[in-house]
């Protein structure tokens, strides 16, 4: 397999960047926690996503695309946007190769490869659907139904052609993705209604801004912004984010994952055009988001199913909204949908804000989700999965919760009990698993950017660091650190290129009481939530130390977060932690602790379903078990008790069976 070049930043133009990202290879990890994120979605994940979409008697995922091409009889199945999941799936694959080589991963990615090539349309159109239709002598319009997904599953069809000829230097895919872009460009110009009625879980907006990069060919920015122009002439609802013209938009509203995909998509834009008023605009919607609408976890979207809080005052023109973020400090815990796409979303838009700023209040969120959300999606066993994710799950739910394919047009067996919502292998909407992972693929890229300022270390763990300007300024680092669960981390200078680059590393907004030596020389004003920036005339050997506390921490949440308050939640520097029912004595239930606002919880290293962790041992309150459930009752006279809990990092919630959980706890004043 032939790789671009890895040592480098990406020499793609980002002219109004504040940061560059590091080029494939550049960073890998070196073991540690990240380093076991890692190796499981080398050797479980992407293998096991693939085993389920190439098996028919799974998922038709695969079967689609042979049927397309001829080389099997049949019709299309499953929802209109599977053909999205084997493109994420194909982009995870490729960027397993850009950290090492397999050669029957390799086999398989040519081979998915070559089908994709072979089916697509000469006008650059592919939906297997479609496709498959057109060979079956039936008659199926292109972009008939927005819920069809097209310029969704283009979008990242278009992203994986772009991954994989940066890390294989082949131009197969990347040919297929530029006669795509040709084919949303066709709409931009002669169909823009189509297109923005189409424009749903916009992955498009950032996918053709990566094929700018990727060939430097003007056409595909212009593209970008007549994405932008098409939304704002068209008339739609909040669920979509195209009732108002962007720019003019003040709260975050609607479909989580439309809305993520879409600001992530017009922060790319601003990263290259410097559009400063568009800049501001994506500033306030981000506050708006992390201000009053972001899960402690890092979760987004907190609605199931309802009316658009802000949609058009008369009745007839209210839009629906699903999987959406609500009015400010909404954020039910039991039914909180929090789907795992949103999340991810969340870390892109992000990202590309960091890169954007480089402000470190990005990079925190980006640690937020990482480490509490994006992991409790994922099983510890590396292949299951969950759709959404609750910060309460309770027995005895008197309704169903919706899981994916429960639609008229494709509906599944009824969801389990909602005491027994665990993480599934497939998912008959399956837009999730490859979504973790290809994030967990890529997820060393998050770990430093690069710029003449220098070196920006953003998440901690094992790494090794390369980062070299194309003037040939840079510097070779060696990070370790036992992160989430040991205080602190160690950065050795490897190596010194050029005239070498400064060090900028960021102190977590969690983080009081963080210090700072090199060579034992401790360095002055570190602050959380800012950045510690080391000019220094750099030797290979020198050692820099970072000291970051972790004392656990009890918070409450905002006045008008109704249904949290005088309840407190327990994390331990970036970790959410909650109590599960596995963890209670005999006889107790999850509705009767609560904490003290004092209490005191000890760190302890064991292991949660053979993985090594940190739980918090203490001392809660029992309260008296309600006698009945009616709907109101009077208060018990019983004595409080005491009973010792056992908290749990929120992510390895569920994998040990059913449970009750909850990261939110009645506080004893």
């Amino acid at each position: 397999m032939t790789t671009t070049s890895a040592a480098t930043t990406a020499s793609a133009p980002r002219p109004h960047a504040t940061l560059a990202p590091l080029g494939d290879g550049a960073v890998s990890w070196a073991g540690g926690f990240w380093g076991e994120v890692a190796r499981r979605c080398r050797e479980t994940t992407v293998p096991s996503i693939w085993g389920s979409l190439s098996d028919p008697a799974v998922s038709p995922g695969w079967r689609n695309f042979l049927v397309a091409a001829g080389r099997e009889e049949g019709v299309h199945e499953g929802p209109p946007f599977l053909d999205g999941d084997l493109y994420k799936w194909l982009e995870a694959a490729v960027s397993l190769l850009a950290t090492g080589p397999d050669a029957d991963l390799e086999r398989v990615v040519e081979e998915v490869v070559e089908v994709v090539a072979e089916i697509q349309r000469e006008d650059g159109y592919l939906h297997t659907p479609t496709l498959i239709a057109a060979r079956n002598a039936q008659a199926v319009e292109a972009l008939a139904d927005r819920f069809h997904f097209e310029t969704y599953n283009l979008g990242h069809l278009i992203t994986a052609g772009v991954v994989h000829h940066r890390v294989t230097g082949r131009r197969t895919l990347l040919r297929v993705a530029r006669r795509a872009a040709g084919f949303l460009e066709h709409l931009a110009a002669d169909d823009p209604d189509g297109l923005a009625r189409s424009a749903i879980c916009p992955s498009h907006y950032m996918a053709v801004v990566e094929l700018y990069r990727a060939t430097g060919e003007d056409r595909w920015l212009r593209l970008a912004e007549s994405f932008v122009r098409v939304r704002d002439d068209f008339s739609g609802g909040d669920d979509n984010q195209d009732r108002v013209p962007i720019r003019e938009q003040q709260v975050v509203a609607g479909h989580a994952v439309r809305a993520n995909y879409l600001y992530a998509g017009l922060a790319d834009l601003v990263i290259e055009t410097g559009d400063e008023q568009l800049r501001r605009v994506l500033e306030r919607l981000w506050r708006d988001v992390v201000d009053t609408k972001l899960y402690l976890t890092g979760g987004c979207g907190a609605l199931y199913d309802g009316a658009s809080p802000d949609a058009f005052p008369e009745q007839g023109e209210i839009s629906r909204v699903h999987q959406a973020y609500g009015r400010p400090y909404q954020l039910p815990s039991t039914t909180a949908h929090n789907e795992s796409c949103a999340n991810i979303g969340m870390m892109l838009w992000s990202r590309r804000m960091l890169e954007l700023t480089g402000e470190p209040r990005y990079a925190d969120v980006v640690e937020q989700v990482v480490c509490n959300s994006l992991l409790a999606s994922i099983g510890l066993d590396a292949e299951s999965y969950l759709y959404t994710n609750p910060l309460r799950q309770v027995r005895g739910l008197p309704f169903p919760l919706r899981r994916p394919g429960d639609t008229a047009l494709h509906p599944v067996p009824a969801p389990p009990p909602s005491d027994e919502r665990l993480r599934q292998r497939y998912l008959s909407v399956f837009c999730c698993p490859p979504n973790i992972a290809r994030t967990l693929a890529q997820l060393h890229g998050y770990v430093a950017s690069v710029s003449p300022a220098g070196v920006a270390v953003h998440l901690y763990g094992d790494a090794d660091i390369r980062a070299v300007l194309p003037d040939g300024d840079g510097l070779e680092l060696r990070l370790r650190s036992r992160f989430p669960w040991e205080e602190g981390a160690e950065l050795d200078v490897e190596a010194v290129h050029g005239a070498g680059l400064p060090v900028r590393l960021r102190i977590p907004a969690w983080c009081t009481g963080a210090t700072v030596s090199v060579d034992g020389v401790a360095v002055e004003d570190v602050r959380a939530g800012r950045e510690v920036v080391l000019e220094r005339d750099w030797r290979p050997g020198t050692r820099i130390r970072v000291g970051l506390p972790m004392p656990v921490r009890v918070q409450r949440s905002h006045r008008l977060a109704e249904e949290i308050q005088n309840q407190v939640a327990v994390t331990r520097g970036p970790l959410v932690y909650c109590l599960e029912s596995t963890d209670l004595p005999p006889g107790v239930r999850l509705e009767q602790v609560a904490l003290r606002r004092d209490v005191r919880l000890t760190p302890v290293a064991e292991e949660v379903a053979g993985h090594p962790v940190v739980t918090l041992h203490g001392e809660g309150v029992l309260l008296p078990l309600p006698g009945d459930d009616a709907l109101y009752t009077d208060v018990e006279q019983d004595a409080l008790g005491r009973v010792q809990l056992r908290l749990v990092p929120y992510f390895t919630w569920g994998n040990r069976g059913p449970s009750e959980m909850s990261v939110w706890l009645p506080v004893v004043w």
